[in-house]
């Protein structure tokens, strides 16, 4: 029985798997910690805490106490849903209970919230901690704190840590390469990112569509436009299926660039190859017409996203905000503006400026303060 639950949760059909535990308990049929950590695991991944906590109660109404994989998945559980301290104290629960001996597993996951939430100094303590009572760290603990302190923009650190993994013979994964990369391209050190790339290719991992897009967008931030499409039309030619990502890159590049006919035809590619635009792939087609003086068109893409279920945010409005300012429609542009505020959007620093200075060219320069 616990295969088959086992199976459902795999197939995220929890509901089913739940029905056939409590099917078992009516039969005589005790689950022990296996099963139950299983559901919670499975519940966890579909991020419904309420069906967690049925779980724990139905395994105190049955006796069945918490193993070291149990507490992993709850502080895994609070971490991902940001509460961290919950997930500390369930971490120190863990040491406190007599028999339970916490693994590198447990350490890592805690670790792991603690670089999301940004606190990588806490996060290096623990990790001291872990070594002190004699535990191995592995790829994915490393992988946490490079996460982290390449987040913080510490390449410095992370190029520490990647040397220490070499030195103790962990083999670099993707995962790890990938995140190295990132932290460079966001520092605007796409060189030190491409190295890492040949290093990764020449260790026999070749590059995927992630790879290519973080250093697109590394040489965009860099505004090396021409460069950014050579990379990923290279990627293309290579065999390496792009992505939203990829072509929300390539439409936003020949949106800054002014080719609307361009950006148009690859919004039409990424439809036809099933990929699905998000926000920001309609937000740089609405900032390029809108740029270009087509505001009416600005609008229809507004108008399609709408009908597709996404939600205009303040780039959106912002750049429809620009395009009526820039066109002398200012109460369009004021229309807009308080559109924003009824919808409990903040403006930001270039709504404010793009409405001032449209009001100030118009002789209102009074209503913007």
């Amino acid at each position: 029985v616990t295969t088959v639950i086992g199976g459902l949760c795999k197939r995220r059909e929890v509901d089913k798997a739940r029905i056939l535990l409590d099917e078992m308990v009516a039969k005589g049929i005790k689950p022990n910690e296996f099963t139950y950590n299983t559901l919670i695991d499975a519940y966890i991944r579909i991020q419904d805490f309420d069906g967690v906590q049925e779980i724990l109660s139905a395994m105190k109404k049955d006796g069945v106490g918490f193993n070291v994989t149990t507490y992993t998945l709850l502080i895994h559980g609070r971490c991902i849903s940001g509460r961290v301290a919950e997930a500390q104290k369930l971490f120190e629960e863990l040491h406190e209970k007599g028999g339970l001996t916490p693994d590198v597993h447990v350490y890592t996951v805690m670790i792991n919230g603690y670089c999301k939430l940004g606190n990588v100094k806490q996060a290096f303590v623990l990790f001291d901690s872990l070594v002190e009572r004699g535990l191995v760290p592995n790829v994915h603990t490393y992988g946490a704190l490079i996460d982290g302190v390449c987040g913080a923009g510490q390449m410095g650190a992370a190029e520490i840590l990647l040397k220490e993994m070499q030195s103790k013979g962990i083999d670099l994964n993707r995962v790890i390469f990938n995140t190295l990369m990132d932290g460079y391209c966001k520092q605007g050190m796409v060189g030190e990112a491409r190295r890492l790339q040949a290093i990764m290719e020449g260790k026999g991992l070749e590059a995927d569509v992630y790879v290519y897009n973080i250093i697109a967008t590394g040489l965009c931030k860099a505004k090396r436009y021409d460069e950014a499409k050579k990379v990923l039309f290279s990627m293309m030619d290579k065999g390496v299926v792009p992505n939203t990502v990829t072509y929300t890159t390539l439409i936003d590049i020949y949106s800054k660039e002014g080719n609307l006919v361009e950006a148009k035809r690859i919004f039409r590619e990424m439809l036809n190859r099933g990929e699905k635009p998000n926000e920001v792939t309609y937000n740089a087609l609405i900032d390029g017409y809108c740029k270009k003086g087509n505001v009416k068109e600005a609008y229809q893409m507004r108008s399609e996203m709408q009908v597709k279920g996404l939600t205009p945010d303040v780039y959106t409005y912002t750049s429809l905000v620009h395009g009526e300012c820039m066109h002398g429609k200012i109460d369009s542009a004021v229309e807009l503006f308080n559109e924003m505020h009824g919808g409990l959007l903040a403006p930001n620093v270039v709504t404010y400026t793009a409405l001032i200075s449209g009001l100030s060219k118009e002789g209102r320069s009074d209503e913007a303060f």
